[in-house]
């Protein structure tokens, strides 16, 4: 697992670990049930803040991407299909209402998003 910290991005360094590792999760690269960094051995090695770590974690697992297990550590949850699917839908309908809203402030119709889309979609 590589996780990079950016100091720069201005985004909290918990927010950080969470959104990496739950993109490694919804990609692939982590497997189900394969065993994370414990949180002491992750924040030593991100020379973090324990805390921070625990955070980032106690997040994914809140959110149903990682579980804990007494004594062993926190593992790769099996992926929720239906659940990230609908992860993804929600995003697609705000990037839908993002283009609405840009696209009426240039006047464009619908046939021109479209053809933009389109040719998009072709790449």
């Amino acid at each position: 697992m590589h996780i990079f910290i950016d100091n720069k991005s201005g985004a909290p360094i918990y927010d950080q670990i969470y959104s990496q590792i739950k993109s490694q999760i919804i990609s692939g690269t982590l497997q189900a049930d394969e065993p994370l960094p414990s949180i002491r051995n992750l924040a030593k090695d991100l020379r973090i803040s324990v805390i921070t770590t625990k955070r980032a974690y106690d997040e994914l697992e809140r959110e149903g991407f990682i579980y804990t297990i007494a004594a062993k550590g926190c593992f790769v949850a099996p992926k929720n299909v239906e659940l990230l699917r609908e992860e993804n839908l929600k995003k697609i309908e705000d990037y839908m209402e993002k283009i609405a809203s840009l696209s009426a402030s240039c006047n464009l119709s619908r046939e021109e998003i479209m053809e933009m889309f389109l040719l998009i979609l072709e790449g």
